[in-house]
């Protein structure tokens, strides 16, 4: 794929997401519900119960920070943080003395989730989260900084998954680790998906096969990957009355659902 043409799927994913956060657009990854998908996707009440209204957008496909394993101190590093969803979540984990931080590339998302902030320490008394803008194949964080990598049906959308995996490895200490869920292909998607903007955006046509996931964490370098595909149901997203997903549905072959495509999965791994 040409500089050209991984700058236009920038472009499409950072158009589509910026309507999100303005809240013309929704659904994407989720449900008709935000609340229903955090729900079906393993998020606990307590998990839930700081967080600032609004920065659950039903963007999910599964519960990265519950993975993790998250220990006081460390610091988190979230790809693609939206709305700041899982950085506050991870920041409640990793207490006063450790650290959340969320890059996402849409200014808009930014703006969304730094507003947040104030909110967040005012109901919990931690003042350790940061948000920067940046793309998650050119990370602006520094080499061997971070513990724990977590991300959020988020990779699938990079036009170079390959150099976010690369990034990963670069920003990870010795001995970091990597948790990611993420949506993967349990079968090529037929053409008219694949390259609809749509299904773009709502995280499907950027999806890729496990064995392709698998084989670019260890290219990467990480060592001891292991994947889980999640038990629920991709379906949920039937009760999705958002134009995205319905476009995608609309272009489906008859018969077929999302569901005999697209899995959750867990991906967890380490750096040397």
């Amino acid at each position: 794929m040409t500089d050209q043409s991984n700058e236009k799927i920038k472009q499409t994913v950072r158009a589509g997401y910026s309507q999100i956060a303005q809240g013309r657009s929704g659904c994407c990854c989720g449900s008709a519900s935000p609340e229903k998908l955090a729900e079906v996707i393993g998020y606990t009440n307590e998990e839930l119960e700081s967080l600032p209204d609004g920065v659950n957008m039903g963007l999910s496909c599964g519960n990265p920070t519950a993975i993790a394993n998250l220990k006081p101190g460390q610091v988190v590093l979230d790809l693609g943080s939206g709305g700041g969803f899982d950085v506050f979540i991870a920041a409640k984990k990793v207490g006063a003395k450790g650290m959340a931080i969320g890059v996402d590339m849409t200014a808009e998302m930014l703006t969304k989730s730094r507003k947040a902030i104030a909110v967040f320490t005012s109901r919990t008394g931690l003042d350790n989260v940061e948000f920067r803008l940046g793309e998650i194949e050119h990370l602006p964080v520094g080499d061997s900084t971070i513990d724990v990598v977590i991300s959020n049906c988020v990779i699938n959308l990079s036009p170079d998954k390959q150099q976010v995996w690369n990034e990963i490895v670069r920003v990870l200490k010795p001995g970091g680790r990597v948790c990611v869920s993420d949506l993967a292909l349990k079968k090529p998607l037929p053409r008219e998906v694949a390259g609809s903007a749509a299904a773009l955006i709502s995280c499907v046509a950027g999806a890729v096969l496990i064995e392709q996931t698998i084989n670019m964490a260890k290219q990467a370098g990480l060592i001891d990957i292991n994947v889980e595909e999640k038990k629920y149901d991709m379906d949920i997203m039937t009760d999705c009355n958002d134009p995205l997903y319905r476009q995608v549905k609309d272009a489906l072959p008859a018969g077929d659902t999302l569901g005999s495509y697209i899995v959750s999965i867990n991906l967890t791994a380490t750096k040397k």
